[in-house]
């Protein structure tokens, strides 16, 4: 496999297992292991901007990169929201909610693929194009994830005190929901256009 011309793809599978590092962390309930789970949070989620660029740069786009790429999202999303979970740490409905609106939308997005369409390509209506590919609904999804998933590590690390771990639980949790709603709302175009595929 020629690295230099997979670069992007490689990214987004390395991500991937930086995440799976950085949840295994957080059973090991000591500061220095909740900072090291930070960081590698922050390397993996700013993997996701850098696997974009090198397919930008290099001309790498491609429908596997795509998949690669939304299925790296997935994965990484999917598991913090079940560790938190698990950990108690959010209510149990964050990770059903996640899980099921993935499932939902990429087995209708397969299909796209098989009628030659890219993941978000398949909206054509105007609304439908910004919900779910704009920038601004994208970044704005992705500020609140990586912002509730980072000060959840920060705000159980065992070395805060009390008011400050409070403090930014709750801002956390507020992030969380915020989140959660972006999850649900960007689920909806793709629910909403998908009829024209099975026709």
């Amino acid at each position: 496999m020629d690295i230099k011309k997979n670069s992007a793809n490689i990214v987004s599978v390395v991500r991937v297992f930086v995440a799976f590092a950085a949840i295994a962390l957080l059973f090991v309930h000591t500061t220095k292991f909740y900072v090291l789970s930070f960081i590698l949070t922050a390397i993996a989620f700013s993997m996701d901007a850098v696997d974009g660029y090198l397919a930008r740069k290099y001309g790498q786009a491609s429908q596997l990169g795509a998949v690669l790429d939304i299925m790296g999202d997935r994965i990484i999303e999917a598991i913090y929201w079940i560790v938190f979970a698990v950990l108690g740490w959010l209510p149990i409905i964050f990770p059903i909610i996640c899980v099921s609106r993935a499932f939902l939308t990429d087995g209708i997005r397969s299909v796209a693929l098989t009628k030659g369409m890219t993941p978000f390509g398949m909206q054509t209506t105007e609304w439908g194009k910004f919900i779910c590919a704009s920038k601004f609904m994208k970044t704005s999804y992705a500020v609140a994830k990586v912002a509730a998933f980072m000060l959840l590590i920060i705000a159980y690390i065992p070395a805060l005190t009390v008011t400050t771990a409070d403090c930014v639980r709750h801002i956390a949790e507020i992030l969380a929901w915020i989140a959660i709603i972006f999850c649900v709302v960007r689920a909806i175009p793709v629910v909403a256009e998908s009829g024209k595929l099975f026709e």
